[in-house]
């Protein structure tokens, strides 16, 4: 089916609903998260820019719009679940990464697998640009999971959502982190709330916390 394959693919990331099985009063798809990660990771990277860092742009659009292509294989696992173990998350990347190459393998033209190959990799390392993506797909959560929160979800998993998210930003070291903690997360958290959930409290708490899940 060549290339056609792929394209087609993309449509089940619109069906894939993050979070699956809690309570929620919004419901977010693979596909909207991917979207939203693209647009932090693009100002997050301008900051960067700006406090002196050099960002390959093709890298970091390639690895943070492909970032969740995976799961059209294998589903939104629930990060609880997936980091119940190191060994744990080691094999469902294992079967993730896996199923992508063998797609790929059998469906993209030989001229352009090495292209596909290294477009839909893991894009999270230690580089600026994979850092970057660490830190926009973590904001995802911390805003997915204020929002129920602020409408008063009681569900402590958007608690626990929020919380680990805001750990694993703090604990990234970058200009855009900074920023994020000084001024973005400071507006989202004075917004008027009528929840009788504590969200100042939890992030709070969150940001004495020294380290937490991935």
């Amino acid at each position: 089916m060549g290339i056609h394959a792929y394209f087609r693919s993309l449509n089940e990331l619109e069906r894939i609903i993050r979070c699956p099985g809690k309570f929620k009063f919004e419901e977010h798809s693979v596909a909207a998260h991917s979207w939203k990660v693209v647009q932090y990771a693009k100002t997050l990277a301008d900051i960067e820019e700006k406090n002196g860092a050099t960002i390959d742009w093709k890298k970091l659009y390639e690895i943070t719009s492909s970032h969740d292509y995976g799961e059209i294989f294998i589903g939104d696992i629930k990060t609880p679940v997936k980091h119940a173990s190191p060994e744990l998350r080691a094999l469902i990347q294992q079967v993730e990464e896996g199923m992508v190459y063998n797609f790929i393998e059998e469906h993209i033209p030989q001229e352009y697998k090495s292209i596909f190959h290294n477009q839909l990799r893991e894009g999270k390392d230690d580089t600026v640009e994979g850092l970057i993506l660490e830190v926009a797909d973590k904001m995802d959560q911390v805003y997915e999971a204020f929002a129920e929160l602020q409408r008063g979800n009681t569900e402590k998993e958007f608690i626990v959502m929020y919380r680990n998210a805001l750990v694993k930003i703090k604990n990234i070291k970058l200009n855009c982190v900074k920023y994020f903690l000084d001024h973005i997360l400071p507006d989202m958290v004075n917004e008027r709330i009528l929840s009788s959930i504590d969200i100042k409290r939890i992030t709070e708490e969150a940001l004495a916390l020294e380290g937490a899940s991935n």
